[in-house]
C-alpha cells in the first residue's frame, strides 16, 4: 500500500511546505508516503490511481474528527488499497473530478491557505500512522 497527497499550485510558503515535509517524512516511517504537485491538465488523478481509494479535500466536504481519520485509513490498509489525497489550488478542484472522488473531505469549515491545508493533512496523515503502529505521538 502507497499513500500520496497530490496538490495543485506551486507551493510558495517556505514555512509552511517545511511543515508539511517534515511530517511526511516521519509518516514515510509507517507507509510508504509521497507529496507532490500535480498540474490537472497534465495528470489525470482518477484516471491515474482507479484502483485507489481517492479522498479530494473540498471545502463543503465531510468534515471529520482524528478517530474517523484513522478509521479511514485503517480501512484503507485493511483492503490492501493506495490511498490519494488531492488538495485543489485557488481554484479549487477540478469539476470533473469531484464526482469520481470515494470521499470529499473538508479539513475545516474556515478558508485556509492551501499550502496550510497540506501541512495540515500531513500532520493528521502522520497522527493516523502513529495511531495505527501504537506510537505514543497521538496523547
Amino acid at each position: 500500500m502507497k499513500l500520496w497527497i497530490y496538490y495543485i499550485g506551486r507551493p510558495k510558503e517556505p514555512h509552511s511546505n517545511a511543515l508539511a515535509a517534515e511530517y511526511m517524512k516521519r509518516a514515510s516511517r509507517y507507509m510508504d508516503c509521497e507529496m507532490r504537485e500535480i498540474d490537472p491538465r497534465k495528470f489525470d488523478v482518477p484516471a491515474r490511481h482507479a484502483g485507489a481509494k481517492k479522498v479530494f479535500l473540498d471545502p463543503a466536504g465531510k468534515l471529520m474528527d482524528t478517530a474517523g481519520f484513522v478509521e479511514l485509513v485503517r480501512a484503507a490498509e485493511y483492503e490492501a488499497r493506495d490511498l490519494v489525497f488531492l488538495i485543489g489550488g485557488h481554484d479549487g478542484l477540478p469539476e470533473t473530478w469531484k464526482p469520481k472522488a470515494d470521499l470529499l473531505l473538508g479539513l475545516t469549515p474556515m478558508t485556509l491557505p492551501h499550502e496550510l491545508a497540506r501541512a495540515l493533512l500531513a500532520e493528521q496523515v502522520y497522527r493516523a500512522l502513529a495511531t495505527l503502529r501504537g506510537h505514543p505521538y497521538p496523547r
